[in-house]
């Protein structure tokens, strides 16, 4: 389109959205008598008029109400790409405000973003760890890590490394009490309960909730993770907590046909048609991270 079909719209989308000649021109820096005489040329080129004009006031015709929404459109996306090009040989700056839940932030997350800081200088981080689901809109979160099943669709889903949930127990544990060889088998043994007695499991190709129960309770994984290799009972913990012990054979792989399909762990955002440098490579740079941490190596793979 040649660039006289564009002279114009921000000349009139000042003076719609400012209802005045004089505020346009303030707005865009330029006279009065300029503003007039764009607008004048786009009514004649449109053949429309757009605006009704008073000594005081100015106001849109129908035609300018419709039209003023395209432009602002056209605008929304002529800014977007010039920030998009902007940004594309930037380096992450500026404050980044995220969330995770505590002992995976802790153990995982935290790390990686601390490394990633190390290689700009210009970036400033505050992590919310909690195990409350924070409304990122609501607390003006740039992003958050999320582990398992997804809620929200407000926000843009990126996918940082597979979780596989395991039931498992030791050897000791197997040998004094048996190797369950189905679900209603469960009900015979001690499970050691996490954060909820409804374990998340697989029958006849639909994922189950089965509970279980047992003398043992924590909402830590790694105290599940403690207790299960000393032998108390069966535990159900995500892949990183438990492939270390399944490689060396101090915990054993219980019920594999039943394991529930797989989730994930999850960055989300706000829904942006353009993301920020330092959330795009924060999130590229978890994902290369995560993938290269022993703790998501397969049981079958060597250390």
């Amino acid at each position: 389109m040649a660039s006289s079909h564009w002279e114009g719209f921000d000349e009139f989308v000042a003076v719609a959205e400012s209802g005045q000649f004089t505020a346009a021109a303030e707005r865009l820096g330029v006279s009065s008598s300029h503003i007039s005489r764009q607008i004048a040329r786009l009514e004649e080129r449109l053949q429309t008029r757009l605006l009704y004009r008073s000594t005081r006031r100015v106001s849109l015709t129908e035609a300018g109400q419709t039209f003023l929404q395209h432009c602002q459109r056209l605008q929304d996306g002529r800014d977007e790409a010039l920030r998009a090009m902007g940004d594309l040989g930037s380096e992450p700056k500026g404050l980044l405000r995220m969330t995770c839940a505590v002992a995976y932030g802790e153990r995982f997350i935290v790390p990686l973003v601390t490394r990633f800081m190390a290689l700009y200088p210009q970036l400033r981080v505050d992590i919310e760890l909690t195990n409350r689901t924070l409304d990122l809109l609501h607390e003006g979160m740039d992003m958050a890590i999320r582990l398992g099943r997804l809620q929200d669709s407000r926000l843009v889903a990126s996918r940082l490394a597979p979780r596989r949930m395991y039931l498992c127990a030791s050897p000791a544990y197997l040998e004094r009490y048996g190797r369950p060889h189905s679900l209603s088998e469960l009900a015979r043994h001690n499970c050691l309960i996490g954060s909820s007695d409804n374990w998340p499991l697989q029958q006849d190709g639909r994922e189950i909730a089965q509970r279980v129960q047992g003398n043992w309770r924590c909402n830590s994984g790694q105290a599940v993770l403690d207790a299960a290799l000393l032998g108390v009972g069966l535990c159900q913990l995500p892949d990183y907590y438990v492939q270390e012990h399944l490689r060396s054979g101090a915990l054993v792989s219980l019920l594999e046909a039943h394991q529930p399909p797989n989730t994930a762990v999850w960055a989300l955002y706000p829904q942006q048609r353009h993301l920020s440098p330092k959330v795009r490579q924060l999130v590229d740079y978890l994902r290369e991270g995560l993938a290269g941490l022993p703790e998501y190596r397969t049981p079958q793979e060597p250390a």
